[in-house]
C-alpha cells in the first residue's frame, strides 16, 4: 500500500458516526430500510417511501434524519422531478435519497460485527467433510487439460468459503470453551449440567479432524503436484471477467489474493517442519481442554465437599469481624488473621553482642520474658547505622585477573595443539592414533560423536563437522572385526576399528596480505 492509499484509509470514517449517535435506534432502522430496498433492486427511495415505513414519524422528523445521514456521507440526496406539474412544484424542494457506496457498506460491517458477536462457536465436523468434497472436485478440475473457468472459480470460491467459516467458528469455540473452563459467566450448577456433552463433542470432534486432516492432506499435496498455479490464474481471471476497470496491476492483485487464500489453507492442514499446522493446534487445544474440564469438576466437587477454598475462608473471616463487639476486637482479628504490624528494623551492636556472649539467652525463651534488645540510638532516631572506624579498603581484583587470563591461555593452546595433534589430513586407522592427553582425547571424542550420530546403517561411510565447526571427521567401516584401543592417561578406550580421517575446515584458505600504503 502506497502512501496515499494509506493516509486515505487513515482518515476520520464519518460514515459510522450513525452508531454511536444519540438516535442510533432510529438511524439503524432508516439504513435498514435503505439496504432492503436496494436488495429488492430499488435504488431511490422518497421520504414518503419511508413514512410508510416508520408510520410513528412526522414528515419533518424523517428529513432530519435523512439529512444528517447524507451529512456523514451515509446517503446521498437527488432532485426529484418526476412528478413536477407546474412552476411552483419545479422549485419546491424534493428529493430522492439513495444509499451511498460508503453508507452500504459502513452496514454491512456492522452485520458482519454483530454476527460475529452473537453467533455461536462451533467446531464443525460438517465443514470438513465440505472441505474435502470441494478438494476433490478442484484435484478433479486440476487433471483436466483445459479446466472450465466457472467450474475452477465455483470450486476455489466455495472451498474458501467452507474454510473461512470452519476456522471463524472454531476461533469462537475456543473462546468461549476457555470461558468455561474458568468459569467466566456461566453458572456453576449449567456448567456441571453439560460438562458430559461438551466432553462428549470434544472427543467426536478430535476423532473426526484427525481423519479428515490427513486425507484433506493427501488432496493438496496431489493439487500441488498436478500445479496448482494455472488453477488460481484461471480463478483470478474469473474475477476480472466482468470488472469495468481492468489493468495489469489489478490482476496481478486478483492473483495475489488467490496465492494468500491459498497459501493459508495450505498452511492450515500441512506443516513445514518448524511449526505445527493449525488443525494441530487446535486439535492440540481441544485435547487439552478435556483434562481441564475434569479438573474444574474436581475442584467444584472438593469445594462442595470441604469448603476450603479461599472464597470460603474470606466469607468465614468477615462473618467473625461482624460477630466483633468492639474496635478492639476486630483489631486483635484483624492482627491474627493477615499478621500485619509496623516494621522494626534492628541492628545489634557492639555492647549486645557482648552481653549476650555473657549472659545468655535459650532458643526456647520467649519474646515476652526475653531481656530486650539494645538498639544504637542513631538508628532509632535516623533509621540507618554507620559503623565507626574508617572505610574498607577496595578489593584488589589484579591478581585474579591475571589468574583467569592465563588459564584462558593455557586452555586455548591445548585446544591448538589437540587440533594438530588429530587434524592430520591423513587417512588412517582408529587402532594407529596412539596415545592421546586429556585435551585431545576430549576433542576426539566431541568428532567420534558427531560421526556416529549421523551414522544410520553400519556400514555406511560418514562425514561429519566438530561442534565448534573447525574440524571435519570422515569414519568408513574396515570390512573387518580388528578392536581398536586408544590409550590414555585415564585409561584405555576401545571399540570397533574404522578408517578415519580427520581434517581442519579451514586447511585449504589461504591468508593474503594487504600492500602497506607508503
Amino acid at each position: 500500500m502506497n502512501r496515499a492509499n494509506y493516509e486515505e484509509r487513515a482518515r476520520p470514517l464519518r460514515v459510522f458516526a450513525y452508531v454511536n449517535a444519540e438516535k442510533t435506534p432510529l438511524y439503524r432502522s432508516l439504513m435498514r430500510i435503505f439496504m432492503d430496498a436496494k436488495a429488492s433492486f430499488a435504488l431511490h427511495l422518497r421520504v414518503a417511501d419511508i413514512a410508510r415505513e416508520l408510520p410513528k414519524l412526522s414528515i419533518q422528523e424523517i428529513e432530519a434524519v435523512v439529512t444528517q445521514l447524507c451529512e456523514w456521507g451515509n446517503l446521498e440526496a437527488h432532485r426529484d422531478t418526476s412528478e413536477v406539474a407546474s412552476v411552483e412544484d419545479f422549485y419546491r424542494p424534493r428529493y430522492l435519497y439513495q444509499l451511498t457506496g460508503e453508507g452500504e457498506a459502513a452496514e454491512r460491517a456492522i452485520e458482519v460485527f454483530y454476527e460475529t458477536v452473537v453467533q455461536p462457536g462451533e467446531l464443525q465436523a460438517a465443514a470438513l467433510e465440505d472441505i474435502l468434497n470441494e478438494l476433490e472436485e478442484v484435484a478433479r478440475l486440476g487433471g483436466e487439460g483445459v479446466p472450465d473457468p466457472g467450474k475452477v472459480h465455483r470450486a476455489l470460491s466455495a472451498l474458501s468459503a467452507h474454510f473461512e467459516r470452519l476456522t471463524s467458528r472454531a476461533q469462537t469455540f475456543i473462546r468461549s470453551l476457555q470461558r468455561t473452563i474458568d468459569l467466566r459467566g456461566i453458572e456453576v450448577e449449567v456448567f456441571l449440567a453439560y460438562k458430559q456433552t461438551l466432553i462428549d463433542y470434544l472427543e467426536r470432534f478430535i476423532g473426526e479432524l484427525i481423519v479428515a486432516t490427513t486425507k484433506i492432506a493427501e488432496n493438496i499435496l496431489r493439487i500441488e503436484g498436478k500445479g496448482v498455479e494455472r488453477l488460481l490464474v484461471v480463478a483470478a481471471r474469473r474475477d476480472m471477467a466482468d470488472a469495468l476497470d481492468q489493468n495489469d496491476e489489478r490482476h496481478r492483485e486478483a492473483r495475489e489474493r488467490w496465492h494468500r487464500r491459498w497459501a493459508g489453507f495450505s498452511s492450515w492442514f500441512l506443516s513445514d517442519g518448524e511449526r505445527q499446522s493449525q488443525a494441530e493446534v487446535l486439535r492440540g487445544l481441544a485435547r487439552s481442554a478435556i483434562p481441564d474440564l475434569l479438573i474444574a469438576v474436581a475442584g467444584i466437587n472438593d469445594r462442595r465437599a470441604t469448603r476450603s477454598d479461599r472464597a470460603t475462608d474470606l466469607q468465614n473471616l468477615a462473618r467473625w469481624f461482624a460477630e466483633t463487639d468492639t474496635d478492639a476486637e476486630a483489631n486483635r482479628l484483624w492482627r491474627a488473621a493477615f499478621a500485619l504490624a509496623p516494621a522494626r528494623h534492628l541492628r545489634i551492636d557492639e555492647e549486645t553482642l557482648d552481653w549476650r556472649e555473657d549472659n545468655p539467652v535459650s532458643a526456647q525463651t520467649s519474646w515476652l520474658d526475653a531481656p530486650p534488645l539494645l538498639i544504637s540510638p542513631r538508628l532509632r532516631k535516623a533509621g540507618r547505622h554507620v559503623a565507626k572506624g574508617p572505610a574498607k579498603g577496595v578489593i584488589d581484583c589484579t591478581q585474579g585477573k591475571e589468574d583467569l587470563a592465563k588459564m584462558e591461555r593455557d586452555e586455548a593452546a591445548q585446544i591448538v595443539a589437540a587440533q594438530a595433534r588429530l587434524a592430520t589430513g591423513r587417512t588412517m586407522r582408529l587402532s594407529e592414533i596412539g596415545e592421546l592427553d586429556g585435551s585431545a582425547f576430549d576433542l576426539f571424542l566431541d568428532l567420534l560423536g558427531e560421526a556416529l550420530a549421523a551414522k544410520a546403517e553400519e556400514n555406511e561411510t560418514v562425514d561429519a563437522q566438530s561442534s565448534d565447526g573447525a574440524l571435519r571427521i570422515r569414519l568408513s567401516p574396515t570390512g573387518d572385526s580388528v578392536r581398536a584401543v586408544i590409550r590414555t592417561h585415564t585409561g584405555c578406550f576401545s571399540g570397533q576399528d574404522h578408517f578415519v580421517t580427520i581434517s581442519s575446515v579451514f586447511e585449504n584458505s589461504t591468508m593474503r596480505e594487504e600492500p602497506s600504503l607508503p
